[in-house]
């Protein structure tokens, strides 16, 4: 079943929105394609909309949460990270403030809106940031339940959110989200495929793939990319001494870096990652897109071979 990234968003802020009675949106002009609008409709009095001003709209979220309150910044993934980076640093992240940036179109997902509208870049950017958590939904089943565990977590947040419709992977009323958690998927021996948003589906068909070769992948939606779920990755490590990530998202500093940041320290075990190459993409459809820059099942596929050949005798638990 496929469903919209968006229009779950904007029942989660209606839902998160009744849970938590002082939460406050703000949003720079973009209510209607964040889906925030429907915020706006059921709590007009706790809903502010800047206009085309991001930096401002930062500015005016940290105003409001220096009274205590908890805010919400919506927008696109490009505009609510890159052109506000300073004041998120600055006014947000410096005095520990309780904002939430939650972005939609992430990744090159966006499609035909281009390399202007595509973020690769904002998960290794959020990540640099002292005391920032960064968090991603893999798909709109899990909207709900990473809205509310960013919001009732205290302290500054990132949560990461496509475009593109995507296949619906969890029954909400049953997805349990908490930041520093992976979610196993697929039990596997021989490699971990770790993925994050739409990625994560590309993971399991993978996972799907390799086994009718006779190689079993575990599957891990790691949900978290800081704080990392140091244990399971860990487990992942040592069990099947290969892993692969994969996300929608520059190779430089995200999701794959984080994990290879942790394995060199605490094990280092073949790895390989599936990303954009230090590359901008292009305008296009959004399947087109992942397909030509190498965002595919077939793909991790192609490197999990490669991780499961180069680990060959390798004595994991020696070097774990």
């Amino acid at each position: 079943m496929i469903g919209n990234y968006r229009d779950a968003l904007g029942e989660a802020l209606v839902r998160v929105g009744s849970e938590v009675e002082d939460l406050v949106v703000v949003t720079a002009d973009v209510s209607k394609s964040t889906q925030s609008i429907r915020f706006q409709q059921r709590y007009p009095a706790r809903f502010v909309s800047v206009g085309i001003a991001e930096q401002n709209a930062v500015g005016v979220a940290a105003g409001i949460a220096s009274f205590g309150l908890p805010v919400i910044f919506t927008a696109y993934a490009m505009f609510a990270t890159e052109r506000p980076y300073e004041q998120i640093r600055n006014m947000v992240a410096y005095p520990r403030l309780n904002v939430k940036v939650i972005a939609t179109h992430g990744g090159i997902n966006v499609g035909e809106d281009g390399v202007t509208h595509q973020a690769v870049e904002d998960i290794a950017i959020m990540r640099a940031i002292p005391g920032m958590a960064v968090a991603a939904v893999a798909d709109p089943g899990e909207v709900t339940a990473a809205v509310r565990a960013v919001v009732r977590n205290k302290g500054p947040a990132y949560l990461r959110i496509p475009r593109a419709a995507s296949e619906i992977l969890h029954r909400e009323s049953e997805v349990t989200f908490a930041l520093g958690k992976a979610e196993t998927l697929r039990a596997g021996q021989d490699v971990t495929l770790i993925g994050i948003g739409m990625m994560v589906w590309e993971c399991l068909q993978a996972a799907e793939r390799l086994s009718a070769e006779g190689i079993q992948a575990r599957v891990l939606n790691m949900r978290t990319v800081k704080p990392l779920d140091a244990q399971a990755l860990l487990a992942a490590a040592t069990e099947t001494g290969a892993i692969v990530t994969a996300e929608d998202h520059n190779c430089c500093g995200g999701l794959g870096g984080a994990v290879a940041e942790y394995l060199v320290a605490h094990c280092p075990i073949p790895m390989e990652q599936v990303a954009l190459r230090d590359t901008f993409a292009r305008s296009g459809e959004a399947g087109a897109l992942l397909a030509a820059f190498g965002l595919t099942a077939d793909e991790i596929r192609a490197k999990a071979r490669v991780v499961v050949e180069r680990k060959g005798n390798m004595r994991i638990g020696s070097i774990c």
